[in-house]
């Protein structure tokens, strides 16, 4: 069978984090200079209350609602998330239960950032290519601001929170070939330190090392893309549109000028919701379509990249 996405909707939280209110704790940088530095005015940050299910199930349930596919219908799911709700169990084993998916549907977690959604999509076509499943909800959900120090300039001018519900089936838009990389070496460059058996019984804030993860970034990721043209056949030119992880408005520019793509053939789309990490392509994707940015028979290459280290790209028939 052949795998493709079918639908895609996605969840931010109420509440919003302005550069304004940032401006006030970081008064050296006024709200333009975020703007100029990260391409971002506003962040959606989820309540003291708030988990990554609940976003995830926000984002499920607008799918059903736009009549993709009954929750009957759904045979697998999973979940994409560095934020879960507990250590154990499994985040998708509840979030199962609470959108009343039936308990015949597989379900299970994975924990990867910036190239979770990249990673995820393979997953999803080779249990479709295998007869495993038929229909799969693929769920994006992370609620990074839990673990960021409020005075961490680097991280809280970036990172936003947000889901993303994408429906895998047979036909929609056809998954292509995949090029999925680890560079573990870096593991350390963007790090929760505590939580784990390594260091339990304290709690470390996000730490990243923005230098190191640029770096990597415009390395790999010019190789990755090229890699996924020659798995699909295709070059450069031939395709419509490029999606990349939304990670900030400099290091999108810096990668397009490095690879060589033209701007109107770029999307950056950024500015009111921030880093939302494993959510930024699913959400561009959504919102682009929306906007007729994206139509019918275009070719787009997505490429994912991050904390891991790790990085991938694929090429989606639309």
């Amino acid at each position: 069978m052949t795998a493709g996405i079918k639908a895609i909707e996605y969840y931010l939280p109420e509440k919003v984090l302005s550069n304004d209110e940032l401006s006030s704790v970081f008064p050296d940088w006024t709200p333009e200079k975020i703007f100029e530095k990260t391409g971002i005015r506003n962040r959606h940050i989820c309540q003291d209350d708030e988990c990554a299910s609940d976003l995830a199930v926000k984002a499920a349930e607008k799918l059903f609602i736009s009549g993709a596919i009954s929750r009957k219908d759904i045979d697998f799911l999973i979940l994409a998330t560095q934020t879960p709700d507990y250590i154990l169990p499994t985040t998708a084993c509840m979030i199962q239960d609470r959108l009343g998916l039936p308990k015949t549907c597989g379900a299970f977690d994975f924990n990867l950032g910036c190239s979770a959604f990249v990673y995820g999509l393979a997953v999803s076509k080779g249990l479709i290519s295998a007869g495993i499943a038929r229909n799969i909800l693929f769920i994006t959900s992370e609620t990074y601001s839990k673990h960021i120090n409020p005075l961490d300039k680097s991280t809280r001018t970036i990172f936003g929170d947000g889901a993303a519900a994408v429906l895998v089936s047979e036909g929609g838009h056809i998954l292509g070939e995949f090029d999925l990389c680890t560079d573990g070496s870096g593991y350390d460059k963007l790090i929760i330190h505590s939580g784990g058996a390594r260091k339990a019984g304290s709690k470390d804030d996000l730490y990243m090392s923005g230098t190191d993860i640029f770096n990597f970034t415009i390395s790999a990721v010019p190789e990755s893309v090229g890699t996924a043209l020659r798995k699909n056949g295709l070059n450069i030119s031939d395709i419509d549109v490029f999606v990349f992880h939304q990670a900030n408005k400099f290091m999108l520019d810096y990668l397009r000028k490095k690879i060589g793509i033209l701007e109107d053939k770029f999307i950056i789309d950024i500015e009111d919701t921030g880093n939302t990490v494993s959510s930024t392509i699913p959400i561009v994707l959504k919102r682009s379509e929306e906007k007729c940015l994206i139509k019918k028979g275009y070719k787009v290459l997505i490429c994912g990249f991050g904390v891991g280290l790790s990085w991938g790209s694929a090429v989606i028939e639309w």
